[in-house]
């Protein structure tokens, strides 16, 4: 009764080929560890393996320090120009501008944190690896200008390699220029908080970066003047082990905590609160010029 059996085919495997994108996965450059970006994303791009806290953009920091991510973007229309005819540096600007950003190696936003009104600015190290120039100096001290005018805090985030070389002494100018509007701030009694992320170097390290009623460091941020390789050739001996760490600076008495990149808000916000005279549950209440 053969028309009573099914016949049974031979089932093909089903093969289908998965492409993954090239970007799908993200690499620690400290450990090694390999994960799904997402994961790093998900993360604060802070390693789940070894805890180190990866570069991420000024505006991931703008997004992440204010509430809601609401923030008014202030002084986008200053570009940096070529003031000293130094060779390539205009292509070099195009260039950094087509791949970082409109707002040079620094944004200021203005908005609230923790319910607080705070003029905020945090450096791009994408930009010409966050070196300060003419715009960096002139942003900050329009920060501080607005902080004063409105007695608003006033909170910068620093990474950077230094000085730009290629703007020359004008670019050494806005160590002075930045340093000067903060002792405005500090004699007004308008709070300062300053936070170092990997890296904060050279000039910067050398100016407003370290003049911070509160000094707040990420966790393994390269925090100095010149680097180690520098240092060491300078004085002929060996460096201690986690020289300019953050953790180090810490220990030796230049930095106020070293806050982990979730704790940031929290953090900032408790300072702020503490210097200003407002309790943990109160709405900000700016004083009467």
């Amino acid at each position: 009764m053969a028309w009573f059996r099914k016949e049974r085919k031979p089932r093909q495997p089903r093969r289908e080929k998965l492409e993954i994108p090239p970007d799908a996965w993200e690499k620690c450059e400290a450990c090694g560890h390999t994960d799904l970006r997402e994961k790093f994303i998900r993360n604060l791009n802070v390693c789940p393996n070894c805890d180190f806290h990866r570069r991420i953009r000024a505006v991931d920091y703008v997004n992440l320090l204010l509430d809601d991510n609401s923030y008014d973007e202030l002084d986008v229309e200053i570009r940096s120009v070529d003031p000293i005819g130094f060779p390539e540096y205009p292509a070099r600007l195009k260039k950094a501008l087509a791949n970082a950003g409109d707002y040079d190696a620094l944004m200021s936003v203005s908005g609230n944190l923790g319910g607080m009104p705070i003029n905020l600015g945090v450096m791009d190290f994408a930009f010409m690896g966050g070196s300060m120039g003419s715009v960096v100096g002139a942003k900050i001290a329009r920060l501080g200008q607005r902080s004063l005018e409105r007695k608003y805090p006033l909170v910068l985030v620093s990474a950077s390699g230094g000085a730009r070389m290629q703007e020359g002494v004008l670019s050494l100018m806005q160590m002075a220029k930045t340093s000067a509007l903060l002792a405005q701030l500090a004699e007004r009694r308008i709070p300062y908080v300053s936070v170092l992320t990997n890296p904060t170097m050279g000039g910067v390290s050398a100016s407003f970066a370290m003049l911070g009623d509160a000094i707040v460091g990420e966790p393994g941020a390269l925090i100095g003047f010149a680097g180690p390789r520098v240092i060491k050739q300078t004085i002929g001996q060996d460096l201690p082990d986690g020289f300019q760490t953050a953790e180090f600076v810490l220990d030796h008495g230049m930095l106020d905590v070293v806050s982990h990149r979730r704790d940031l808000k929290s953090t900032i916000g408790g300072l702020l609160r503490h210097m200003s005279g407002q309790p943990a549950a109160a709405s900000w209440v700016t004083s009467s010029p």
